[in-house]
C-alpha cells in the first residue's frame, strides 16, 4: 500500500495526519461497505451464514429459510454481485456457496462471534 501525502489545513496534534495518510483507498472501503450493506438484511445474512457452511441450491435454501424460491434468488443475486457468494452449475441446477475470500472469512467469523454461535463441524 502506497502512503499518501496529505496536507491538512490545521495541525492539531500530528496524529491525525498519520492516521489519514494510512486511510484505506476508496475502492477498498467501497467493497467493504457493499458487503456490509448486503449483510444488513436479515434474510441475506441468514442465507450468507448458511452458505458459509455448505453449498446449496435455491430450492433447499428456500426450504431452510422459509422463503419462496424467487425471494431467495433475488437475495442470491445481490450477495453474488457483492462478491460474497459464488455459483456453480451442475446440469440444470445452480449451487451456491460462500466465496473463498479473506473478507468473506472475516465476515463469517464476525457474524458467529457477535451471534455467539459456533460453526457446525468446525468450519
Amino acid at each position: 500500500m502506497q502512503t499518501k501525502r496529505i496536507e491538512l489545513p490545521h495541525n492539531h496534534n500530528g496524529k491525525d495526519k498519520i492516521i489519514i495518510e494510512k486511510m484505506p483507498e476508496i475502492d477498498t472501503i467501497t467493497a467493504v461497505a457493499q458487503a456490509m450493506n448486503q449483510l444488513g438484511n436479515p434474510s441475506r445474512l441468514r442465507i450468507f451464514w448458511l452458505l458459509c457452511h455448505c453449498e446449496e441450491c435455491v430450492i433447499n435454501i428456500a426450504a431452510a429459510t422459509g422463503m419462496s424460491s424467487p425471494a431467495v434468488s433475488h437475495h442470491l443475486k445481490l450477495l453474488k454481485s457483492a462478491g460474497l457468494i459464488v455459483a456453480n452449475r451442475n446440469g440444470k441446477e445452480m449451487y451456491y456457496r460462500a466465496a473463498d475470500t479473506d473478507i468473506v472469512l472475516k465476515l463469517h467469523h464476525t457474524i458467529e462471534e457477535i451471534a455467539r454461535i459456533s460453526c457446525p463441524e468446525g468450519k
